[in-house]
């Protein structure tokens, strides 16, 4: 069967394949995925397009896009990525009716560029699969999203453009639904559809429409409407062994010339011809893909010669449920009185000091805080131009019945007590949004265990023991100090997560005008 059913594992919302291609048979699938070519060169086929991907092209194949790769010489590596969009639904609005295009063209180099830093991460993350990869895994696809829905969402009213090979964005306009417009044809193109009932269904006039379809796609609303019944007809010229006629007949045409004109306009060819030419090219039982996996040093040493600072620093595997922190930071210019929250009013109680640790510490800092809630706050220094040097981000696991108690608790055993009894498991994600460049991020972080070794640590200050015993007790206070840097182009993506009573302090700074 053309569709192939995509299989996540190591409960990764990510399928990621780097490969030597020989052929990748005629296929689609539900999922989008990111095609990266490290080394050489490929031919990818798209709907009826055929491109030739260079090292260092990124290619984005949105679901349902039919597609194969073959290669030029024998002479590739590539990048695979899939990703599971009714996981990322949970984070991002109308994600699955998005469509992504890359742009090859120079003025969009740096978002490249970005992309490339950001798969490449992944890369390297999935082949060391050190302690905790999967959270950074997830963490760098958010980043890369962010990236997609920054500088790769296709809409309907921005300008469309190619390069001088023609492998811009005009040539795979029709490749993909662009629109609510051509969604609504794409669920009804096998029934008799007119103009006039999308005017109606859109409150337009049937002129407006009829441009604003001409201004999309270049077509009239007909050969548009032709062309997305073809290009669904592949799925059963190459799937089904079903009369060109019946075929004709459950895409929409009324007549079987009709459709072999407009197969004949996309393809080039007739519709048999086309079967005969390209069904033994499809992903089937007897047809498998031909491609051998990359041996990890040598997909090593092909990132970094494209791609510069890939990191290394893992955190623990939780599953936890999404608290969504969204901060425009450059909108948030005014700072605000941070330090009346609720937060800040839990952390200022003499009681709860141990706990206050990281808040004490952000406090000093003196930066302008710009966003609150009961269990974050977020802090920035800007220089007299507006722009932001550096972020601190403070993050608390507390739940209302936790943060009820820290109000009210008197001793710190009844802190001890909490921080042993509570469980929850959560994940913070911060969307950073207005941040471009290049940050140097810092996480400073205290786990459940920390916070009960301080506490009884405290409790227990007269305790006789000896030096061993007590350098292991005090090893056992001490938080975990992690860094690395990251590339953002317009959003910062960062995710942390915990299961029972932790805090973290986050401190990015932005490195970008620093020389090397």
């Amino acid at each position: 069967m053309l569709k192939e059913k995509i299989i996540y594992k190591d409960e990764l919302p990510i399928n990621v394949v780097t490969a030597n291609i020989l052929e990748y048979p005629t296929h689609f699938h539900d999922d989008m995925e990111v095609v990266y070519v490290l080394s050489g060169n490929i031919v990818l086929k798209n709907g009826c397009y055929t491109y030739t991907l260079n090292q260092g092209d990124i290619f984005i194949l949105n679901g349902m896009d039919m597609h194969s790769f073959s290669s030029v010489d024998g002479d590739n590596m590539v990048m695979m990525l899939q990703l599971d969009f009714t996981y990322f639904a949970r984070y991002y609005k109308d994600l699955k009716e998005k469509f992504f295009v890359t742009d090859l063209k120079e003025d969009n180099r740096k978002s490249l560029g970005v992309l490339r830093n950001i798969l490449a991460r992944i890369m390297m993350e999935v082949l060391q699969k050190g302690p905790g990869y999967e959270h950074k895994v997830i963490e760098s696809t958010h980043n890369l999203l962010a990236c997609l829905l920054s500088d790769f969402c296709f809409s309907g009213d921005e300008e469309i453009s190619q390069d001088e090979n023609g492998r811009g964005r005009s040539s795979r306009i029709l490749a993909g639904r662009l629109n609510r417009i051509t969604e609504y044809m794409y669920d009804n193109y096998a029934r008799k559809l007119t103009l006039s009932e999308i005017a109606e269904n859109e409150d337009l006039s049937i002129y407006y429409l009829s441009h604003i379809i001409k201004e999309a796609s270049g077509l009239s609303f007909q050969d548009l409407l032709g062309y997305i019944r073809v290009e669904e007809s592949e799925k059963l010229l190459l799937g089904t062994s079903k009369k060109i006629g019946v075929i004709a007949d459950e895409i929409g045409f009324s007549a079987v010339r009709y459709y072999i004109k407009h197969f004949e306009t996309w393809y080039g060819m007739h519709p048999s011809e086309y079967r005969k030419k390209y069904s033994g090219k499809t992903v089937t039982k007897e047809t498998k893909a031909q491609y051998r996996r990359c041996a990890p040093a040598d997909i090593e040493d092909a990132v970094r010669k494209q791609v510069k600072g890939v990191y290394s620093e893992y955190e623990d595997k939780l599953k936890a449920k999404p608290v969504i922190i969204d901060i425009d930071v450059q909108a948030q210019k005014e700072k605000i009185n941070g330090y009346d929250c609720e937060l800040a009013e839990i952390m200022e109680r003499g009681v709860n000091g141990i706990l206050a640790e990281p808040y004490k510490r952000m406090k000093e800092f003196g930066e302008d805080v710009i966003a609150s809630g009961n269990n974050y706050m977020v802090s920035v220094l800007r220089d007299e131009a507006g722009n932001i040097i550096n972020m601190s981000i403070l993050i608390y696991n507390f739940d209302e019945n936790v943060v009820r108690s820290l109000k009210k608790i008197q001793t710190e055993n009844d802190i001890l007590r909490l921080a042993r009894n509570y469980e929850d498991e959560i994940e913070f994600l911060i969307k950073c949004r207005g941040l471009s460049g290049e940050f140097k991020i810092l996480r400073y972080r205290l786990e459940r265990d920390n916070f009960v070794k301080r506490i009884t640590g405290s409790m227990d200050s007269e305790r006789d023991i000896d030096k061993r015993e007590e350098f292991m007790e005090r090893c056992s206070e001490f938080p975990s100090i992690i860094s690395g840097t990251y590339t953002s182009s317009d959003m910062l993506s960062i995710r942390s997560t915990f299961k029972g009573m932790g805090a973290e302090l986050i401190l990015v700074d932005n490195i970008s005008d620093q020389p090397d």
